[in-house]
């Protein structure tokens, strides 16, 4: 179970929303060095959802005339613009306390920007619908909640590297219920089977015990309790297809779960899930979205 702790106040917000206290301008360089790049709707969303886009986009452009900020035009998009730090402005954020620990993700051209678009702007759509509910609900998820492309050794050379990494705190009254997951974002870019085998990798995570180094073999623990007290829920979110493409992926995800006996053990202890990027879009991450890989009805990832 995950860690529930009494809350000494009530809430005095409807939602978690970043601080005004801190300048606009430092949570944008925050924001793209957390999350690689983003869309100016994207900023106002995750920042200042309560004033104007017109607002961000100034201080979006100051930014760019200090070059800490470029951006690049999605194509067919009413020229759209995606930000991302230049180098001068990955310098400047590195050793920020807010992004400490966090691995930095250096984009050095609008060609190597244009290439990571598609994807890392997915990932940040499936996040929005995270902020977006728990700010309905006054849970605390924010913007550097959300941490990109984390990885763990599971043995033999081999990581496990999941496209995000959630923390999310559901908040009930004076209750405060501490909830983690890996993000898995699908644009149906790679096969099934692939998408399916990525369930095999958490489960030599879960069950990896790293060996010290030396003659005798040591019984240390499963590597997962160095970072995590309770291994962190698994999510698939699934874009990019058609609904039978869908229905057809995670029937995959399902039976990978239900025939693979080291995921099958890993679903009797994590809660495993998988929804459609569109649903989650339209009815929001603690709906009835989420399709548990280990059987049942679908329910919030909450509930998983």
């Amino acid at each position: 179970m995950e860690r529930t702790t009494a809350q000494p106040t009530d809430r005095t917000t409807a939602g978690f929303t970043p601080s005004p206290v801190e300048p606009l301008v430092h949570q944008l360089l925050a924001t793209l060095a957390q999350h690689r790049m983003a869309s100016t709707r994207q900023l106002h969303v995750l920042l200042r959802p309560d004033r104007s886009r017109q607002s961000v986009s100034e201080r979006l452009n100051q930014l760019l005339g200090e070059r800490l900020v470029d951006f690049v035009e999605l194509p067919r998009s009413n020229r759209t613009r995606v930000w991302y730090l230049t180098p001068k402005g990955a310098r400047l954020t590195r050793g920020w306390p807010a992004l400490r620990g966090r691995p930095p993700y250096p984009i050095t051209s609008a060609t190597a920007a244009s290439l990571k678009t598609p994807h890392t702007l997915t990932v940040l759509r499936t996040h929005l619908e995270f902020v977006a509910d728990a700010r309905r609900r006054g849970d605390e998820h924010g913007h550097l909640d959300w941490t990109l492309e984390v990885f763990h050794a599971i043995g033999d050379g081999e990581k496990a590297v999941a496209d995000a990494f959630l923390h999310h705190t559901l908040v009930d009254g004076r209750q405060r219920r501490k909830l983690r997951a890996f993000v898995e974002v699908d644009r149906a870019t790679m096969s099934s089977e692939r998408l399916a085998a990525k369930l095999i990798e958490y489960a030599r995570l879960w069950s990896y015990e790293p060996q010290p180094v030396g003659r005798r073999r040591q019984q240390t623990g499963p590597g997962r309790l160095r970072w995590y007290p309770v291994f962190p829920r698994v999510l698939f979110v699934l874009t990019g297809a058609g609904r039978q493409a869908m229905d057809n992926r995670i029937n995959d995800l399902k039976a990978m779960t239900a025939h693979h006996p080291l995921v099958a053990d890993l679903a009797r202890e994590v809660p495993l899930g998988a929804v459609v990027l569109e649903e989650l879009e339209q009815h929001g991450a603690t709906c009835d979205v989420w399709t548990p890989l280990a059987g049942g009805s679908s329910r919030p990832w909450t509930e998983l």
